[in-house]
């Protein structure tokens, strides 16, 4: 597995794989426990709403990197990052790994090459955010073991 970059030709498989790697948690996690009305206000265009935001994932001037991690030139995951150079803060903003690449270390090795690059960019503290639910649950596990140090909140939504 190398990591390299994101060049904007990547965006199509990018793409593919973030819709394909969080459906189950929109749709099979998120959708059942919202409701519908809930499910469509917040998430009912979940998979423009990827598509809006990760063609803006790769934009050094506004702080905003990428990178892919790939074999052979397949593309099993990627991660993105934001460098908050004013406030020396650096965030992962998204990470999704192929279903066959999970547990195999791709992630471990997405978050660590962003935290190096923050790091490298004058990040001095680095943050990551994640669902609290059962499908996040091997996110927080690997942040955790990077020693990232969960900070408890409460999102509330209602229907009215």
């Amino acid at each position: 597995m190398d990591i390299r970059p994101l060049h904007p030709g990547d965006l199509p498989a990018v793409l593919e794989l973030t819709i394909t790697a969080f459906r189950p948690f929109y749709e099979d996690s998120f959708r059942p426990l919202a409701g519908e009305l809930v499910f469509a206000n917040r998430h009912g265009a979940w998979r423009e709403d990827y598509r809006r935001h990760l063609a803006a994932v790769a934009d050094p001037e506004h702080g905003r990197y990428a990178a892919v991690a790939h074999i052979d030139g397949q593309i099993i995951g990627f991660a993105g990052w934001i460098v908050q150079q004013a406030e020396r803060h650096g965030e992962i903003d998204i990470l999704a790994v192929s279903g066959p690449q999970r547990r195999h270390g791709t992630g471990r090795a997405l978050a660590e090459h962003a935290v190096a690059e923050m790091r490298n960019a004058g990040a001095e503290m680095v943050s990551v955010g994640t669902g609290g639910d059962r499908f996040h649950a091997p996110a927080r596990a690997l942040y955790e073991s990077l020693g990232f140090t969960p900070l408890p909140t409460v999102s509330y939504t209602k229907a009215v």
